[in-house]
């Protein structure tokens, strides 16, 4: 968990992901569409993905990926993000990490 807080904490906009993943993937055009350049930590190319992925599980996301960290605050994985965006409430917790800022 330490790995998973120090990547969330060291990042504004992490997301967890596998290199696999089409959730992953979507999530992150979603936010590059918005105008962010989220850090992606593939768990899969990591040698400490088990662990992170079992540290992902424990701190409450439904599924290990994608895991979605905005201000070092876990935000959820793909049906958190894409209710955040549909209710408007996404692109002001973006808003410190756009990259045309």
């Amino acid at each position: 968990m330490d790995k998973v807080m120090r990547i969330a904490s060291e990042n504004g906009l992490v997301i967890f992901s596998k290199s696999s993943c089409c959730l992953c993937y979507t999530v992150n055009i979603l936010l590059t569409d918005l105008g962010v350049s989220p850090y992606v930590h593939e768990i899969d190319q990591d040698p400490e993905g088990k662990e992170i992925e079992k540290a992902l599980l424990r701190m409450g996301c439904s599924a290990p990926v994608p895991a979605i960290f905005i201000g070092g605050k876990l935000v959820g994985s793909t049906n958190e993000v894409m209710s955040l965006h549909l209710s408007g409430n996404l692109l002001p917790l973006l808003k410190p990490y756009y990259s045309f800022n």
